[in-house]
């Protein structure tokens, strides 16, 4: 059983998706998230992805934990975050930049749309 087995719950399907063929800058990136919707638009679970960069612009809050992989996240500004297992963050409405999955990432998340 591999971890993203192992951090999620039986009665989730996956979704699995691509970012948008257009904001991808670098491979070809896979997704597969398994989400928990809750009333008053809150969603919760876990994220996995394959190497790759995209483009990414936040319209939602998120907090974020990384649970194993790696990746760079670079704001528009320039300010680079390199997140790693253990490394957790929150991204406000508005955030721009570039997601670059290194080694397959795996994280948990909270989004407030």
């Amino acid at each position: 059983m591999n971890l993203a087995q192992r951090v999620t719950t039986k009665d989730v399907e996956p979704e699995v998706s691509r970012p948008h063929p257009a904001k991808v800058t670098r491979g070809d990136p896979l997704h597969t998230t398994w989400n928990h919707a809750e009333p008053g638009g809150i969603h919760a679970g876990v994220w996995h992805s394959t190497p790759g960069a995209w483009m990414v612009i936040y319209s939602e809050w998120e907090y974020f934990h990384i649970l194993g992989g790696y990746s760079v996240l670079t704001a528009e500004d320039g300010t680079r975050h390199e997140l790693r297992a253990g490394d957790g963050m929150i991204l406000r409405p508005g955030f721009r930049g570039v997601w670059d999955v290194i080694e397959s990432t795996l994280k948990e998340y909270v989004i407030r749309v």
